[in-house]
């Protein structure tokens, strides 16, 4: 079992940056793909990024190519997502997830998210 928890999210205007961190409270996060999704009102949760246990492989939606990345630190237990260059369709609320070890889906952990709204 691994608990999840956000954080990182506000209020910023169209064009700004905020980062957003997810603590794991497990013993094995190196063992664990990482994953944010999102969730805007009226529509399904959808996948913004993912990133291996290892750290060497990152997988981005196409929406946010170029302007989110993520990174993960091993020793502190923590998966983050810098998003730059914000619009206001980034508006959501954003989770964090995760996968049995040595998994890549499904997602079987999950946050409990954090809103990031973008103002124009």
């Amino acid at each position: 079992q691994v608990q999840l928890v956000e954080s990182g999210g506000g209020l910023v205007q169209a064009g700004g940056s905020l980062r957003l961190s997810c603590a794991a409270s497990t013993r094995t996060f190196s063992a664990y793909t990482m994953g944010w999704f999102r969730q805007a009102p009226g529509k399904e949760r959808e996948f913004v990024s993912r990133i291996s246990w290892s750290g060497g492989r990152t997988y981005y939606a196409d929406s946010v190519k170029g302007r989110f990345t993520i990174s993960r630190d091993n020793a502190k237990n923590t998966v983050y997502l810098q998003m730059n260059s914000l619009k206001p369709e980034d508006t959501a609320v954003y989770y964090c997830a995760a996968p049995r070890p040595y998994s890549d889906t499904p997602y079987n952990f999950w946050g409990q998210g954090t809103q990031v709204t973008v103002s124009s």
